[in-house]
């Protein structure tokens, strides 16, 4: 452990002189905890069914025929990320779980702490007996070096990009090789007209602020007008309270003028993914509106909906296309280790081939085996 954070230590002291935003810096930062996490994962992952193999679907065609969906590995995984260390090692080990080989490219800002992860899981690899180069580690590189990698599509099965708005485009506009998007998290919490108070205050803070820095925070709230009365003081209160800025609707602010939390929000606050402790907040008539602006404003990546209606919470399934749906449970969980696949390779904003948090079967795809006797056609 102590050569882990040792590194870390030296990347985020650099990253903290450059003037690095905290939000990026917290995302970079290493501590015993977090390692321990890292560990936990690890141990998670390796206890997990292989699913290399698994049967998925099987059938006998009229004929006779014997029809099975057989799961098989990606291949070669290019993992493209930027600052958080922690994904060298969830990303070993999935691939590894997966049956992949992978190369990690990591930023140049957690170079250090990447490299010094990356040499103690090469190690453990080749002392299981596997081949150390199942995980290569690259070097971080120009963006005229990563154009180079995104290239080599006969070498290379699938990219996966992981960070920042700039790189994933980047990564989406010239790469030859197929691309899993793990996007912006633009995540809405929708308080219904029939929300909890008790539980919209802590579900609501908890989705902001418990760590405001990593993609599955809270970025907006919408209130439906008939819980405003009950809800929207308290709640700003106590989001006050956590050190949250609410960048607030018109109908916000009239309800709660001259309230310090309250900014008047812009236009280029909804779809804004913060990443701080800011929140934009707006009134909403209906579930209907809210899930229109979530359908505007939204990345795909996690919405939630706080109800004891059945109903309300069927229709915001229904409605909502985000890649996890949360219902009365904080947007937080929407995480790899939290759903119960030890880790992730991130959460996919794309629909193909894989939608929200990636573990080791969706690292995998399936094929045709067809089991006859003799049959011709």
């Amino acid at each position: 452990m102590d050569v882990v954070l040792e590194a870390n230590a030296r990347d985020v002291a650099a990253a903290e002189a450059s003037g690095t935003a905290p939000s990026f810096v917290d995302r970079l930062r290493l501590d015993p905890s977090r390692i321990e996490g890292m560990a936990s994962a690890l141990d998670e992952i390796a206890v997990q069914a292989d699913p290399v193999g698994e049967v998925a679907e099987e059938r006998i065609r009229p004929n006779g025929l014997r029809v099975a969906r057989q799961r098989i590995p990606l291949g070669v995984v290019c993992m493209i990320y930027e600052a958080r260390p922690n994904v060298t090692s969830d990303a070993a080990a999935l691939a590894l779980r997966s049956g992949n080989a992978v190369l990690l490219k990591g930023g140049s800002a957690a170079a250090r702490s990447n490299a010094a992860i990356g040499a103690l899981l090469r190690e453990a690899i080749a002392d299981s007996g596997l081949p150390a180069d199942a995980v290569i580690q690259l070097e971080p590189s120009d963006r005229e070096g990563l154009r180079t990698l995104l290239g080599l599509d006969d070498l290379i099965d699938v990219v996966i990009p992981r960070g920042g708005s700039g790189l994933i485009r980047y990564v989406s506009e010239h790469s030859r090789i197929p691309v899993i998007r793990h996007f912006e998290g633009v995540c809405h919490v929708y308080l219904h007209s029939d929300a909890p108070r008790e539980r919209a205050l802590s579900i609501v803070v908890n989705a902001k602020a418990q760590r405001p820095s990593v993609c599955n925070a809270a970025e907006t709230l919408l209130v439906h007008a008939d819980a405003v009365d009950g809800v929207l003081g308290p709640l700003v209160d106590a989001l006050h309270d956590a050190g949250v800025r609410l960048h607030a609707c018109d109908r916000t602010l009239s309800r709660l003028p001259a309230h310090p939390a309250l900014t008047p929000a812009t236009d280029e606050d909804w779809g804004r993914e913060y990443l701080s402790l800011d929140l934009a907040v707006r009134i909403v008539d209906s579930l209907e509106e809210a899930t229109d602006h979530i359908a505007r404003h939204g990345s795909g990546h996690t919405e939630a909906i706080i109800t004891d209606s059945i109903a309300a919470s069927r229709e915001f399934i229904d409605r909502v296309g985000s890649s996890c749906v949360m219902v009365n449970a904080s947007t937080r969980f929407a995480d790899g280790g939290e759903l119960g696949l030890g880790a992730e390779m991130g959460i996919s904003t794309s629909r193909l081939h894989a939608y929200g948090p990636m573990g080791a079967r969706e690292l995998t795809t399936t094929r045709f085996v067809v089991t006859g006797d003799g049959h011709v056609r």
